[in-house]
């Protein structure tokens, strides 16, 4: 099996699927293109064998050529985002430069090595992106569905639209093989500790308040990242191209009921800060995930309460507690 190139994959959902790849597919190595900014972290993928780390940007089309030329790579899971919605309020400019013009950088290295020089050999390029483009949802309204009209109401999630659109064109366009799928909001181990989860997470076990936007009502559909990793191997092999897929944990679960399980889990009580609802915030997001399971058997396995307990006994370790 021929390697295959992974960005971001020294991020969170990345190396976690990297790990999951790996232990799967023993014949396929893997290039890990990461810039290594704040997110990005080596330590997430060492000790994985058959994983090569490359420092360095998507938006360096030559380099992403060579990758793709001197390795003989025929997949492209394209991880590699500016992801925090707080820091795209305050600094929206890098999310368009990684996410916009960043994947469109890949997509040309793509066109070039896979199209252009004629090869005819078979690809895919496996573009990784948010169910947040979709907007938010109304008490009465449907789950999204990939046919739902996008609405980014973030300039991280208008950012996401763009490169979505950008891969489409390139597939519709030029014929390149691509598939997008659009997950819901992801935890699990080696998570950056400014998101939800494990910012809840390491407060409660430190003792420390647990800061809340609004009313902490706010709706989110929970994915394991591991049943994330599953659902892109499953798009990657099974999906067709040109297609949009959701891929979400097919719960629902408000921030206050997230933080009542947590604070279950871990046995402390933690004092709850509320603070303004933030600037563009998605009231309730739901993924439809009825196609992918229909295309190629896609089913989340971990329910939430599992899947959270596993996160308090990784964090416990990381802790040393």
């Amino acid at each position: 099996m021929a390697d295959i190139l992974v960005t971001g994959g020294a991020g969170f959902i990345g190396s976690n699927f990297v790990r999951y790849w790996r232990g799967r597919h023993h014949n396929s190595g893997v290039v890990v293109l990461d810039a290594l900014t704040y997110a990005g972290n080596p330590a997430s993928i060492a000790g994985v064998e058959g994983a090569e780390l490359v420092e360095g940007d998507i938006c360096d089309t030559d380099l992403v050529r060579q990758i793709i030329r001197s390795r003989d790579i025929q997949t492209i899971v394209h991880f590699a985002a500016e992801s925090h919605v707080d820091r795209s309020i305050t600094g929206p400019d890098a999310f368009v430069q990684t996410n916009v013009i960043g994947t469109h950088s890949l997509l040309r290295a793509a066109k070039a090595e896979w199209l252009d020089a004629g090869s005819g050999t078979p690809h895919r390029f496996h573009h990784v992106s948010t169910d947040e483009v979709y907007g938010s949802l109304g008490p009465e309204d449907p789950a999204f569905a990939e046919t739902t009209a996008y609405a980014p109401n973030s300039p991280y999630s208008a950012s996401k639209a763009g490169s979505d659109h950008l891969v489409r064109a390139y597939h519709h366009t030029f014929g390149l093989d691509a598939v997008t799928t659009n997950c819901s909001n992801n935890y699990g181990p080696y998570q950056f500790p400014e998101k939800l989860i494990p910012l809840f997470l390491i407060n409660a076990l430190e003792g420390r308040s647990l800061p809340i936007y609004g009313d902490g009502m706010n709706v989110r559909d929970w994915l394991y990242v591991t049943d994330h990793c599953r659902g892109i191997e499953l798009a990657l092999e099974r999906g067709r191209p040109g297609e949009v897929y959701n891929i979400g944990g097919g719960v629902p679960i408000s921030m206050n009921a997230a933080l009542a399980l947590l604070e279950e889990l871990t046995g402390r009580a933690a004092e709850r800060r509320y603070r303004p609802a933030r600037l563009g915030d998605q009231r309730h997001t739901l993924a439809d995930i009825g196609k992918a399971r229909a295309h190629f058997g896609y089913a989340p396995q971990v329910a939430p309460r599992d899947g959270l307990a596993a996160q308090v006994e990784w964090q416990r370790a990381q802790l040393g507690l």
